[in-house]
């Protein structure tokens, strides 16, 4: 029997039997929707994070009061209780760190501050940053108008102010901002700068920030909070090294005894993107976890309505026997059958999953990004589970006596 025939017969026999076929693939359907759905949207989450997240720039890793990720409870507490990084220990690294290429300060007020121009002004929702001149290549900023911040800036403490893209939009709809003065809790800056568009993470924006000299931000919201240190290697394979400096010039500047551990963090692109692949490797293995039961349901449903075929068509393998048809060609045929009904399944599975994720894509900040390779596999995975499940109705059916198969009513 021909492979084309042996598909004819497979899709007569799916049409044939409608409602106990849809039953069957159900299961299938559900396994498949599951991992497609939730691959694209992992896939497309750990694209924007690589992107979007991964916020400082080439060779750099910072030096902060807590982890990159904050626990609660006891952890929280511990955290807490650490002395904060200061401007003393920024300029020890600056001065003992002969490693790094550049080190830079930065204090931050996130979110729930109110920048004004003339009669315009902002939501009060953004984050101010007292940075260094630093602040921009350890951070990866780009600028899209005017300057950023130079050593003058912080010698002669002034009053200078560099934008985001979101801030120069509500402020300066219809002109550029450069020369211009905003009002920080009272206090004029001239804009000197403006970012080049970060866009958004995860539906929070990127771009609704101001960055000013250290001094005037210290003069406005004081210095009793922690300082995060941005330290930038001279090359990737002196990274490492680097690490290692300053982490040894930080115990020593904070009196840290032999043998205890850290009372800082460093946190690096890599340390988040470690972060989130763990996370992405469990909803992955839950997916899995999920799509098999279903598929492992569907299997044994495939297995039994092949057999209720054979015995249904028990007088067709007969004749087929008597005409010549070898044990093979039957066995072929009731496996053709079997792959078909998953491949049918895995087809409806993969259109309903990229349609979930697309759908989620569309009503939440969560992206999706279709990976080829799991749909590819999703087809080549139903082809087993129709092989595997598939096998003893098929040798059934093959074993059956021509005559004992014709006498059957």
């Amino acid at each position: 029997m021909q492979v084309g025939e042996s598909f004819n017969i497979a899709l007569t026999a799916i049409r044939t039997n409608k409602m106990r076929s849809a039953l069957t693939l159900l299961g299938i359907i559900i396994g498949v929707m599951t991992i497609i759905a939730m691959y694209s949207l992992v896939q497309g989450l750990q694209n924007s994070f690589h992107e979007q997240v991964s916020g400082l720039g080439a060779n750099t890793f910072q030096v902060q009061k807590y982890p990159a990720i904050n626990a609660g409870g006891d952890e929280r507490r511990k955290y807490r209780n650490r002395k904060d990084i200061t401007l003393d220990h920024y300029l020890a690294l600056k001065e003992r760190v002969h490693l790094a290429r550049a080190i830079g300060a930065e204090y931050w007020r996130s979110g729930g501050e109110e920048i004004r121009f003339e009669d315009r002004k902002t939501l009060p929702s953004v984050s101010i940053c007292g940075g260094t001149p630093e602040f921009l290549e350890n951070n990866g900023f780009t600028m899209a108008e005017g300057r950023f911040l130079v050593p003058q800036d912080l010698n002669f403490n002034r009053s200078v102010a560099v934008i985001g893209r979101e801030v120069a939009e509500r402020l300066f709809p219809f002109q550029s901002p450069p020369g211009k003065e905003i009002k920080i809790r009272g206090v004029r800056f001239q804009v000197i700068g403006v970012f080049a568009e970060r866009g958004s993470a995860f539906g929070n924006s990127r771009d609704n920030y101001v960055v000013v000299p250290i001094g005037p931000f210290i003069d406005i919201f004081g210095k009793e909070r922690s300082l995060n240190i941005t330290v930038q290697a001279k090359s990737a394979e002196l990274f490492n090294a680097t690490m290692e400096q300053t982490i040894g010039v930080m115990r020593a500047v904070r009196k840290v005894p032999p043998g205890e551990e850290n009372d800082f963090e460093i946190f690096s692109n890599d340390t988040m993107v470690d972060f989130f692949n763990n996370l992405t490797r469990i909803a992955r293995i839950v997916s899995i976890a999920i799509a098999s039961i279903s598929l492992l349901v569907a299997g044994v449903g495939i297995m039994n309505i092949l057999l209720v075929s054979v015995t249904e068509r028990t007088r067709e393998i007969g004749i087929r026997k008597s005409i010549g048809a070898k044990k093979r060609n039957i066995l072929w045929q009731f496996l053709v059958e079997a792959i078909v009904l998953c491949e049918v399944g895995g087809v409806i599975g993969i259109v309903l999953g990229l349609a979930l994720a697309k759908f989620v894509d569309m009503v939440s900040p969560v992206p999706a990004a279709v990976p080829v390779f799991v749909v590819f596999g999703a087809l080549i995975f139903c082809s087993f589970v129709g092989i595997l499940f598939g096998v003893y109705p098929a040798s059934k059916a093959a074993r059956l006596d021509p005559i004992a198969a014709l006498r059957h009513e």
